[in-house]
Parts: C-alpha cells; structure tokens; sequence
C-alpha cells in the first residue's frame, strides 16, 4: 500500500471512528485508537495486550468492517462531506446581498440540499 493510500485509509477510518465510536465494542475502540489514532504497531499491540499480532490484525480487520457496515447503513459521514461542500460553495458565492439571478437560484438549490441532509 502506497504512503498516500495509507494516509487516505487512516484518515477516512479516523472519520468514521468520530461518528460511530459508540457502537463499537470496547475492545475495538481500543485497538482502533492505538492503531490509527496513536500510530502503535501490531506488534507494540500485541505486546501490550499480550496476544498474537495476527490477533490484533483480525481485531482491527473486522473493527474497520463494522465501521464500513455502519456507513453504508447509516451514511453520517457522506451526509458530513455533502454538508461540507455546500457550506463551502455557500461561502464563495457574492457577500453583497445583490445577488444576480443565478446566484440565488443557486443558494436556493443549496439551501434546499442541506435541509434534505437532516
């Protein structure tokens, strides 16, 4: 896995561990937080837990998978991404007040999406 690829993989399983932390066991919050959060290898885990790095490996595979589970049921973190867009093309669009007619055909459209997310 490329240097890139892995940094896109933590950071999109840090995302989701914000939105789902709760319904994880406490075990896979645990391993999940030494693993991406703390950057611990399997083998420090292992150490730590005093279990075989194969285990820790199965641990955090299948803590991934139910993270994944949940946002394919749930999607929090894609509703979180969409509202993230619209805000941002919300803040490019004119700040005068006189806006010009596709603008505000365009900040309706927005506006309507974001309720729609909710």
């Amino acid at each position: 896995m490329s240097e890139g690829s892995r940094l896109e993989k933590t950071n999109r399983i840090n995302l989701l561990f914000a939105f789902y932390e709760p319904l994880l066991t406490d075990k896979q919050q645990t391993f999940l937080k030494y693993y991406f959060h703390d950057d611990f290898s399997l083998g420090e885990i292992a150490a730590e837990f005093e279990i075989s790095r194969q285990a820790v490996y199965e641990h955090i595979k299948r803590a991934e998978q139910v993270l994944e589970n949940y946002e394919n049921k749930l999607g929090l973190l894609a509703k979180h991404e969409s509202r993230t867009r619209y805000f941002e093309e919300l803040r490019r669009l004119p700040q005068d007040g006189a806006l010009l007619e596709p603008y505000k055909r365009r900040f309706a459209d927005i506006v309507d999406s974001l309720e729609k997310l909710e």
